[in-house]
């Protein structure tokens, strides 16, 4: 199978030359690249090409970043080593909102038999930050560390319902097409940005087998102070065809109860 190759960073050269440590760029770069890799893995012509530089000085920075357990080297390519899921594991259990969220979804009466998530808005998408596994049945198309446009998830959208209007016109524009991964996918912007009124009134998002067939999911931003919107929202997914009313209002009431003790520093 042939390798796709990785695009040129962009301006990656002038970046790595105005930053006080060029190394360091080029090192986040080259992770980067490794990340968003189709196979995940890619040769040092691949990264040479990438980062814009001689392939020596692309062979010396991946032997520093594989000494450190950051990349690992399998035969004449080169992945993202063990050391990342260490640092992320470690970051993830100082996040206060992350150890609550377990804490909660353990003892919660209906959520405790489900699978939840929390995730954080990054601009168009939302990163998957935490999952609690309460049903094993559920497939997801997204995991830990895994990025998911907006649209095609009910915390996405949860999220960005708390955008102020001219950035959701910005960012969504009526015209914009979407990305789809099923036939329930929204198609448009304007179709995103009609659901985020219904959204704004309800209190909750609600994902209808958009992102994966079989599969329906709620979710609610967590409460944050000051004029912007939500950063994190939390997630509930279940089989469609045991969903109903009253399993609905059931994980409304306890996700909402999750979210209000997320956003509260005191809880």
């Amino acid at each position: 199978m042939t390798e796709v190759q990785p695009a040129p960073v962009q301006g990656d050269a002038a970046r790595a030359h105005s930053t006080p440590a060029p190394a360091v760029t080029r090192a986040a770069a080259v992770l980067d690249a490794l990340a968003e890799s189709g196979s995940g893995r890619l040769t040092l012509s691949d990264l040479a090409r990438a980062l814009g530089i001689p392939k020596s000085s692309t062979s010396n920075l991946l032997q520093a970043l594989e000494d450190a357990q950051l990349i690992s080297k399998l035969g004449s390519h080169y992945a993202l080593g063990v050391k990342l899921v260490e640092l992320g594991a470690a970051y993830l259990s100082r996040r206060d909102e992350v150890r609550e969220f377990y804490r909660f979804c353990e003892q919660a009466p209906t959520l405790k038999g489900e699978t939840v998530r929390i995730a954080m808005l990054d601009g168009d998408s939302v990163i998957y930050l935490a999952r609690y596994e309460g049903h094993p049945a559920v497939r997801l198309t997204s995991n830990i560390g895994e990025k998911m446009p907006v649209s095609l998830c009910a915390v996405g959208k949860a999220l960005v319902s708390g955008l102020d209007d001219r950035d959701l016109q910005r960012l969504f524009p009526g015209d914009l097409a979407l990305p789809r991964l099923t036939p329930k996918s929204l198609t448009f912007g304007r179709e995103l940005r009609d659901e985020i009124l219904q959204i704004r009134s309800q209190g909750y998002a609600f994902e209808d087998e958009e992102s994966t067939l079989g599969v329906v999911s709620l979710a609610v931003a967590v409460p944050t102070r000051g004029s912007r919107g939500p950063s994190l929202g939390v997630s509930v997914t279940a089989l469609k065809a045991t969903f109903s009313d009253k399993h609905r209002d059931a994980m409304v009431r306890e996700l909402t109860e999750l979210t209000r003790r997320l956003g509260n520093p005191m809880g």
